[in-house]
């Protein structure tokens, strides 16, 4: 990835997130804002990431436009074979569709998830996508 794109992706999801404590909607907007035209600008260009997407989606708060970014995302991911950000948006979709009632997707998107975090070092994501499906399949 671009660095200078993926530090920009970066300070915007910092100043989000403190506009999300602060509870400042008009700030969060506007570095939303941000983030989107820089998704958009570089959508099909050398410098189009999942990552920007992703991050795009985790800030979204419609839960059904956040599925549609992360999918979006994914496509993005799988075109690049990056299993760490196919396993982790994997993730991120599956918890949006426990949020939407929909647990038999939510398990769907999930064991797409766990087969992508086999061969990445992130110990932390396989141990919630594991943790996450036995307490839906116990459920």
């Amino acid at each position: 990835m671009n660095t200078r794109v993926y530090k920009e992706v970066h300070r915007l999801a910092k100043a989000l997130m403190t506009a999300a404590q602060k509870k400042d909607q008009a700030s969060f907007d506007g570095h939303y804002t941000k983030l989107k035209q820089l998704c958009e600008l570089h959508d099909g260009s050398d410098k189009d990431h999942p990552v920007q997407w992703e991050t795009l989606g985790d800030f979204t708060d419609d839960f059904d436009l956040a599925i549609s970014i992360y999918e979006k995302a994914l496509s993005k991911a799988k075109a690049k074979n990056a299993q760490e950000y196919m396993a982790s948006i994997g993730y991120s979709v599956a918890l949006l569709k426990v949020e939407l009632g929909d647990t038999q997707a939510a398990l769907v998107s999930l064991q797409q998830a766990k087969t992508n975090a086999q061969n990445i070092i992130d110990k932390d994501l396989k141990t919630e996508i594991q943790q996450l499906i036995k307490k839906l399949e116990s459920a």
